[in-house]
């Protein structure tokens, strides 16, 4: 029998849609458009921008673990994870509003200005942002379809948060700034930042933690400890990370691909604005996962987005074909994408079960925010070590060895990724099936 209690409102998941809304609004401008404002913009040599975003990952690894263990300390009368919306949303949109001011420096000064600010708005502030997102939903609700539910509508709202930055945020800095991109850039984030902290604050007043769900504050050698033993946890974490990397990889070498491979570099506009059909496969999930379940649906995500891009192969320069092809993989993208983020909070179940610690943050942050950017930036790394290796040089016609290059990376690596983090969740199954066996055993634990 299934509580009252764990029945979710619809309001709250509308507002939890709001969250990850607020997160990528600002995070995907980051991430798509910070390498563009340093060289063009703020006038900073390509090497020195991309030790930034190098010295970025490294905090970012580092950090996502610190913030669980921060969270899983938290005890307020509004919960663990539900204050950092209202902590954190200014200071998450001040930050990324400073990252994209361009002050009057130069030499090591501008270098310092932009390695701060931008580890601190998409390193540390994001990261902490990321972590109470995913980390309040196992204490949103018991209910496994109502947690589903519930992280349908977050990335639906993620989906769209994507969508607005990456479809108006260049022609809104164009229009704003009249000419002048350091004025239009200031002004778009301006806009951006103060929408996030409605999003945030909004997402803040409508959610709740229930308290039969409810952890204390834990020390940080007992989070790690929750990790004892909870063999599906590790499964989603390696799976995810890889997955990550053919996510980022096929994001970022999209527009290699249309400028070099399809001759039209416009076209990544094109390819950027499709990702909002996303929203379609991901309102399909709950459906899809009463007919299967959860491991399944991941993996026929991880099959349709392996089909998309091999029909990618097939397309040559017909952009019709490539279209269709790019949607398809968008969808699989998409079922794929979405599951871990509900799957982590069973693994949160599974360790309390197994070690009788919750550790809510810690396994989430580890599990979401340390996955996306670990895998990121791996899905950086390893396309530009095989690009570079064919011998490309931007802006100059291609060779055929580099134009090879460029179209193993867009369409044949992200496939091989696809195919390794499906075989590491086929070992999911088995833990799957013993979820209903685990939620049963905590009920009794949690009224005893």
């Amino acid at each position: 029998m299934k509580n009252k209690s764990d029945k979710l409102p619809f309001l709250e998941k509308v507002s939890y849609s709001f969250t990850d809304m607020a997160g990528n609004l600002l995070y995907v401008t980051i991430s798509s458009y910070i390498l563009y404002f340093y060289t063009d913009v703020f006038k900073i040599s390509v090497a020195g921008a991309g030790l930034i975003l190098l010295i970025a990952r490294v905090v970012d690894a580092i950090s996502a673990p610190i913030w669980g263990s921060i969270v899983d300390h938290t005890h307020t009368r509004w919960g663990q994870s539900r204050p950092y919306f209202l902590w954190l949303a200014i200071p998450f949109a001040i930050a990324t509003f400073l990252a994209f001011t361009a002050p009057n420096l130069s030499g090591d000064a501008k270098l310092w200005y932009a390695g701060i600010t931008y580890i601190l708005a998409a390193g540390v502030i994001y990261t902490g942002i990321q972590t109470p997102i995913t980390s309040i939903l196992p204490s949103l609700t018991a209910d496994t379809d109502e947690r589903i539910s519930a992280n349908t509508f977050r990335m639906a709202g993620g989906n769209i948060g994507a969508f607005i930055t990456s479809t108006f945020c260049l022609p809104l800095v164009a229009f704003l700034g009249q000419g002048n991109d350091k004025h239009g850039f200031m002004l778009t984030l301006g806009i951006f930042g103060t929408l996030a902290v409605i999003l945030l604050f909004l997402a803040f007043r409508n959610l709740r933690e229930r308290k039969d769900v409810e952890v204390k504050s834990i020390p940080f050698k007992d989070s790690l400890k929750a990790t004892v033993g909870n063999k599906p946890w590790f499964i989603l974490v390696i799976s995810f990370v890889i997955y990550w990397i053919a996510q980022a990889d096929r994001n970022g070498i999209s527009v290699y691909y249309a400028k070099y491979n399809l001759g039209n570099e416009q076209l990544t506009s094109v390819f950027n604005g499709l990702q909002v059909l996303g929203i379609i496969a991901t309102i399909s999930i709950p459906f899809v996962v009463k007919v299967t379940n959860k491991t399944m649906t991941m993996l026929i995500g991880l099959a349709i987005g392996a089909f998309g891009q091999a029909m990618m192969a097939f397309a040559g320069s017909n952009f019709a074909l490539v279209i269709v092809a790019w949607v398809i993989g968008i969808f699989g993208a998409a079922l794929a994408c979405a599951m871990p983020f509900a799957m982590l909070a069973d693994t949160v179940d599974f360790g309390e079960w197994k070690t009788g610690i919750r550790a809510s943050g810690f396994l989430t942050a580890v599990g979401s925010a340390f996955c996306i950017q670990l895998g990121s930036g791996f899905g950086s790394f390893i396309p530009s070590k095989i690009m570079a290796a064919a011998g490309f040089v931007a802006n100059q016609k291609q060779t055929a060895e580099s134009l090879a290059s460029i179209k193993f990376c867009f369409i044949w690596l992200p496939i091989i990724v696809y195919i390794i983090s499906g075989i590491i969740m086929l070992f999911y199954f088995k833990y799957e099936k013993m979820e209903p066996q685990i939620k049963k055993e905590l009920q009794n634990r949690h009224i005893s």
